[in-house]
């Protein structure tokens, strides 16, 4: 089985310990990880492990393969701080 992340574009986000009512910052959201023999089963199983999501007002959903099946333990960390 393959492993997949399943992000959206629509909704707002926040900086954090931002104090502005208004979101002030445009990026993409992560839905949730699912794996399955392509995207399309992928879907069916995100569905299946996260029924809440069929509640929620999001509507688009962009699915894109994760190449290395260990993506959380080898992903390279980098801090803005660093870079100030």
């Amino acid at each position: 089985m393959k492993s997949y992340i399943f992000i959206t574009e629509e909704g707002t986000s926040y900086q954090p310990n931002s104090i502005s009512s208004e979101p002030d910052i445009d990026n993409c959201q992560v839905i949730a990880f699912a794996k399955g023999k392509d995207e399309d089963e992928a879907f069916i199983n995100l569905n299946k492990e996260n029924d809440y999501l069929l509640d929620t007002n999001f509507d688009e959903i962009i699915c894109i393969e994760l190449k290395n099946e260990n993506y959380y333990h080898n992903a390279k960390y980098f801090h803005l701080s660093e870079y100030k």
